[in-house]
């Protein structure tokens, strides 16, 4: 983008003048300037600067200052910055190459085969509000790196081995039969909707019938949620397919030529001799009764996706498996070339808020908010927005009545209503017969402050999309909007759009306001919410 190019000029222009390059520049970057800055960006490397070159910062902000004047009008000031001015045509140039889908591609990210695996409930119950949580971080994710360039493939991985699928079929053959689940099964009610729907015959079923059938129906109602909530998977993975393929066998096998497998009290460790001085059960590959652990077919499942060529790793989980983090990365580190391929981001929880009470949840007890309930209460946007609009490693309280609001007191209609109130402008134009994608002549069009602060935040949006990546969390691109928005409400207020005694003013607003118009939806989109024309 225009942005990123300019930044990219300056850059050099930098490195040329004080004979630096690499890493002595890594700090350069055009940043936005506070409120109170008559500037349209700032430069802060300065001051980073100063112990390297052993000069002043505002000596060298100075001499910076005169190396960029060729691009753009820059001064310096105390304590050690650059403000920059941009040129108007560089401002509509920028505007206009937003309407390319490609404006934002990184020669950094197109390099990336980014494999994004998130969610991944326990096919045990219905989807709830961490997974909801969870959904829209790496929903938004995906879409925030696809639109950088990477190529992101997206997956849910099922556990449909092991214990916990067993006891969810026992749960369900109890409750065919009439007879409460058996201790630490699972209570909720959505077992007794399923086991009133099953066929007679189900009383000569198996044990691992009545799983795989819990197993096929809950994974449809997952399927279900996750299409209602606007996620698209390209991959559902089952772990059975894993065990199939003897990915297990495989991965310990690879351990072993590692030389980071050991065998200690019949049972098969992760780990040199050293780590396991001090460790616990938590290490453990196969257990001394010759049955795998979680831990080994994670390793396996990981190794696969290595295998299908992808550079990049990134697991999305809930807070309860915080601790098991360190030692997935260090056993993923060593199969697939080095930590930095795998990387693991942690959601916390989330609580809902009716009125002033919190509600209390317990997903095993079946006292919980099933996250279709709240779908259904407040719509996808909301849900995607207000998850979307804290970082995932702070907790978070879901406001269901604020969340419900048709006011500019609930963010996402704030932002959304933002779209429609220009596709109503539009609108209006074309009745009064205004041609709204009339050409103008902008060599002729004096920019004032408050279209400038509009046209400027519009370039901002490549900024707020790479701290999403950067922070792997769209909260940036949330409270980008919100402002965005703002800008918005103060522009129109204070300034007459379409103006028929005016024509080259109306043909500039309309194309400024179509350019907001199109970085509201396509933020949005990032989101997956919505940008409605009409509200």
């Amino acid at each position: 983008m225009k942005l990123s190019i300019l930044e990219a000029g300056l850059k050099s222009r930098a490195a040329a003048a004080f004979s630096l390059e690499g890493e002595a520049l890594s700090s350069f970057h055009l940043a936005a300037p506070p409120p109170h800055i008559d500037s349209d960006a700032s430069i802060a490397w300065p001051i980073a600067g100063a112990k390297l070159l052993k000069k002043p910062p505002l000596k060298i902000a100075e001499e910076l200052a005169a190396a960029l004047a060729a691009e753009c009008s820059a001064q310096a000031v105390p304590p050690g910055f650059v403000n920059v001015k941009f040129r108007d045509a560089f401002l509509f140039e920028a505007l206009k190459e937003l309407e390319d889908p490609a404006c934002f591609e990184r020669p950094e990210y197109k390099a990336e085969k980014i494999n994004l695996e998130f969610v991944s409930a326990n096919p045990t119950g219905p989807m709830h509000l961490a997974s909801g949580r969870g959904a829209t971080l790496g929903d938004s994710l995906a879409r925030i790196y696809r639109a950088l360039g990477a190529a992101v493939s997206t997956e849910f991985y099922v556990n449909n081995v092991g214990k916990q699928v067993e006891l969810l079929g026992a749960s369900l053959k109890a409750r065919f039969k009439g007879d409460e689940p058996p201790e630490n099964g699972y209570q909720g009610g959505y077992l007794k909707d399923m086991a009133a729907a099953l066929p007679e015959d189900a009383a000569g079923w198996t044990d691992a019938r009545f799983s795989e059938y819990a197993v096929t129906e809950m994974l449809k109602l997952h399927r279900a949620d996750m299409k209602a909530f606007g996620v698209e998977f390209d991959r559902w993975f089952l772990e059975s397919e894993l065990h199939v393929a003897g990915g297990p066998a495989k991965a310990l096998a690879a351990l072993k030529e590692r030389g980071m497998v050991l065998e200690k009290d019949g049972a098969v460790w992760f780990g040199a001799a050293t780590e396991l001085e001090s460790d616990d059960k938590d290490r453990v590959l196969v257990k001394a009764d010759g049955r795998n652990t979680y831990f080994l077919n994670d390793i396996a499942y990981h190794l696969d996706k290595f295998s299908r060529g992808f550079t990049r790793l990134i697991d999305i989980w809930g807070a309860d498996h915080h601790g098991y983090v360190p030692r997935m990365e260090a056993a993923v580190g060593v199969l697939g070339g080095g930590r930095g391929k795998f990387k693991v981001l942690i959601h916390q929880q989330v609580a809902l808020k009716r009125g002033e009470e919190l509600v209390k949840m317990s997903k095993r007890a079946g006292d919980f908010i099933p996250l279709k309930e709240l779908v259904d209460e407040v719509g996808a946007d909301a849900c995607r927005f207000f998850f979307a609009a804290r970082g995932p490693h702070t907790h978070l309280t879901f406001d269901v009545d604020l969340a419900k609001k048709k006011s500019n007191d609930n963010p996402v209609f704030y932002v959304q209503y933002v779209h429609a109130r220009i596709a109503s402008i539009f609108a209006n134009a074309a009745e009064k017969g205004v041609d709204p994608a009339a050409g103008f002549d902008q060599a002729g069009i004096v920019i004032n402050a408050d279209e400038r602060a509009l046209m400027l935040k519009l370039l901002w949006l490549e900024k707020a999309l790479l701290d999403c990546a950067r922070d792997s969390s769209p909260h940036h691109l949330t409270t980008y909007l919100t402002e965005l928005a703002a800008g918005f409400h103060s522009f129109y207020d204070r300034n007459k759009v379409l103006d028929p005694q005016n024509k080259e003013t109306t043909a500039y607003r309309l194309f400024l306001l179509k350019a907001v118009q199109r970085v509201i939806a396509r933020g949005l989109g990032f989101l997956g919410v919505s940008a409605p024309e009409r509200m």
